[in-house]
């Protein structure tokens, strides 16, 4: 695929997330990273930027406004507050944003339950939702395929401290209303609850995310198999995405537990939580990329 085939991407917010973010787009066949904005010439990310050479600037999403035509689609990799304002901007230049923050502005986003979905849609603020999210919701909602009257769903995602960056401290209300919010929609489950443990253990932790589900009756046999179909269709974009406790009654609640290390491109290995989102963010990505190319030149480049 030749350099003009491939979407154009942007990312505003230049630490761990957009670092990472960058790294993998870099990989991507579908996507051009032609922009890497952040506030600070001297952070890690816009020096790893400039050693890639990726075109960087320090004026964030200014340095969109001021040259809309540098991408196609951004990546939002700021804050929930920022965000507000970068989408009301973005939206009046057209540009199609996948938001890496816990804004809930946008569609809320599962590649592995509704790419689709967000495709024909047309959706140009995607959002993907937050890390425990994207752990957690699948495996719920393949629950709620089983039982949609799931009376209360509980998740609880710990994370290694040392990946829980300054943004992600500072969103920690909005991850946890949007998670919340997320998982209802998804699984159907009657009421839902979110927690987020940062673990400072030394050496740092692998993400593992609990997911507890109160129902009535539960079919164990049809819920192993539905969660083992997700995970399946999870493991094509997250590698590192692993069930380590299959669903399991305890009392009245089924219980079970995944685990997801982290593919190590820019970030450690036990960063997954970062991991995770970003492969659910690229793989969105290049769906939207391929959806822009003509089937007949499809085609022609598998041919």
């Amino acid at each position: 695929m030749t350099s003009s085939d491939k979407l154009k991407i942007a990312i505003i917010g230049s630490g761990n997330i957009g670092t990472d973010l960058m790294i993998k787009a870099m990989r991507s066949q579908h996507l051009q990273c032609t922009l890497f904005a952040g506030r600070n010439f001297n952070s890690a990310g816009m020096k790893r930027a400039s050693q890639l050479g990726v075109p960087i600037s320090d004026r964030g999403i200014e340095a969109i406004l001021s040259d809309p035509s540098i991408c196609d689609l951004v990546f939002d990799a700021t804050s929930a507050q920022a965000h507000v304002a970068h989408w009301a901007a973005l939206k009046q230049l057209g540009k199609t944003v996948i938001d890496m923050t816990p804004a809930k502005l946008g569609e809320f986003c599962i590649p592995a339950i509704n790419a689709q979905a967000c495709l024909d849609s047309g959706a140009a603020n995607i959002n993907m939702i937050t890390c425990g999210g994207q752990s957690s919701i699948p495996i719920a909602a393949a629950i709620g395929m089983v039982h949609p009257n799931i009376e209360y769903i509980e998740v609880a995602s710990s994370i290694a401290s040392r990946s829980a960056g300054p943004a992600t401290r500072a969103n920690l209300d909005e991850y946890i209303d949007t998670t919340e919010e997320a998982l209802q929609r998804f699984s159907g489950a009657q009421r839902a609850k979110a927690i987020l443990i940062l673990n400072p253990a030394s050496p740092p932790i692998d993400m593992q995310t609990t997911i507890y589900a109160k129902i009535a009756n539960p079919d164990l046999a049809a819920i192993r198999a539905s969660v083992d179909a997700m995970v399946a269709q999870l493991k094509t974009y997250v590698p590192g995405y692993a069930l380590i406790v299959p669903p399991t009654i305890e009392g009245d609640r089924i219980i079970t537990t995944i685990k997801v290390v982290g593919a190590g491109d820019y970030l450690p290995q036990y960063a997954g939580n970062l991991d995770i989102i970003n492969c659910a963010a690229i793989a969105m990505a290049e769906m939207l990329a391929r959806a822009r190319i003509p089937t007949s030149h499809q085609e022609q480049q598998h041919g």
